[in-house]
């Protein structure tokens, strides 16, 4: 019993005395606007930062906290640190310092242990430009611009220090929708009329809010975020498709209207959304008007998609399903979020590694995208006018017409009408549709 007690005892001295500050592996996640550093610990700890100038640095102090990860071999080529280095002190316990390259907005939290990592301490260094967020209004202004490219942005979930679900042999979510995403940004690029933006475009981690934040910069027609579904019963399986629920819509519109921020982001460090001032009454009825159209088109491109990926995956859901995911939440951007299938089945999991199979979920997507847009395309875009132009070279014979006359009332050569539509002669019927050469 004595010695159980012992033992008891030196686990508790150890644990007070700071070995669960030892920090055990350092990451670095750059990204476009932003470069995480992540510490492996053995346990929680408490921290605290703050910066230097002439030179910039920034230190972290960790009491009776211990460094055993190697600091050489990072890469830090796309990132603003130009070093890190540690020292331990008996009095201030490891202080890490980062020499900096520049001047950034540091922010720190701990994130509690999950499936893949236990805890650890994160360190974001955001970009000076992108550290004060501006005021963002409900509609976005796209252009004047005729014949302008419809904008898709495209969401690769996770990313980064969160890998998303992990399916069999590994296998990451966040590098699977990536590879996905990707696919879909060639074929849209490939085609007149539209342009892809990606919200990451390699493994870094983007908040969720600030995920659509990035859509509203681009101008954004359609935000399409790529998923794949997990479930403890390794028999799950199927693609699905959603779209914003009623209910989810209500909470959104009174978080806009309230000026508050939702910051139920799981991995953290998600900037303020804020709204203009005004008539809370006009507000509330433009809000509404414009979730209501949103929701609307949401649901028509999804519907389309949904019918499109029927002919490449087995669908878990017979139609489009309605959630009230943060990344659907827009008030101003059609959302659809796609669960490509499940990667904790082995069999989807092997798929959905596949090469073959990526490229035919991104056409389907494509596809889905393509119909909509081309059916309903935004005002002021290539797409819009390749509609009126195709709907002014279509014409229904009337009582009375003649082919001459048709010809004539259009500015186009007879022989020519003939040709286009195939006419061996003149004779034409009541009702028919003839089109009608391009003047």
């Amino acid at each position: 019993m004595y010695r159980i007690l012992q033992t008891a005892l030196m686990l508790l001295v150890m644990m007070s005395t700071g070995w669960a500050g030892d920090i055990k592996q350092v990451r670095v996640w750059p990204a476009p606007d932003h470069t995480r550093l992540v510490f492996d610990l053995s346990g929680s700890v408490s921290h605290t930062l703050f910066t230097l100038s002439n030179p910039e640095r920034i230190v972290i102090d960790i009491p009776k906290g211990q460094m055993k990860a190697a600091l050489t071999g990072l890469d830090l080529s796309k990132t603003p640190i130009k070093s890190i280095r540690s020292s331990q002190g008996d009095a201030k316990g490891l202080r890490i310092v980062l020499d900096m390259k520049r001047s950034t907005q540091p922010r720190s939290f701990d994130l509690q242990p999950n499936n893949q990592y236990g805890h650890r301490l994160v360190v974001d260094l955001v970009n000076r430009s992108e550290s004060v967020p501006k005021k963002v209004a409900l509609s976005v202004d796209k252009g004047v611009t005729a014949n302008r490219d419809i904008i898709i942005a495209i969401d690769a979930g996770h990313g980064g220090e969160d890998p998303g679900a992990i399916g069999p042999g590994r296998v990451k979510e966040k590098n699977v929708v990536l590879a996905i995403a990707k696919r879909l940004a060639a074929l849209l690029k490939k085609e007149p009329g539209f342009k892809p933006v990606l919200i990451r475009d390699s493994d870094y981690y983007v908040g969720l809010r600030d995920r659509t934040r990035k859509a509203r910069k681009a101008g954004a027609d359609l935000f399409v975020s790529i998923h794949a579904d997990a479930f403890r019963n390794s028999a799950a399986r199927g693609a699905s498709v959603w779209t914003l629920s009623s209910r989810g819509a209500s909470s959104e519109m009174g978080r806009w209207l309230a000026g508050s921020e939702n910051s139920a982001d799981l991995i953290g460090g998600v900037g303020s959304l804020s709204k203009d001032n005004g008539s809370d009454l006009l507000e509330g009825v433009l809000l509404d008007m414009s979730m209501s159209s949103s929701i609307s088109h949401s649901r028509e491109v999804g519907g389309y998609i949904q019918k499109e990926m029927k002919g490449v995956a087995h669908m878990h859901k017979k139609s489009v399903q309605y959630a009230g995911f943060m990344v659907l939440k827009s008030p101003d951007i059609p959302s659809i979020l796609i669960e490509t299938g499940f990667i904790s089945n082995p069999a989807e999991a092997r798929l959905l590694q596949s090469a073959g199979h990526q490229r035919k979920l991104a056409r389907s997507i494509f596809s889905g995208i393509k119909t909509h847009f081309s059916r309903k395309p935004p005002p002021s875009t290539y797409l819009a006018s390749k509609l009126k132009a195709e709907s002014r070279q279509a014409y229904r014979v009337a009582r009375g017409d003649t082919l001459s006359v048709i010809a004539s009332r259009n500015k186009v050569a007879l022989k020519q009408l003939r040709k286009l539509n195939g006419l061996s002669s003149d004779l034409i019927r009541v009702g028919q549709v003839l089109r009608i050469p391009a003047s």
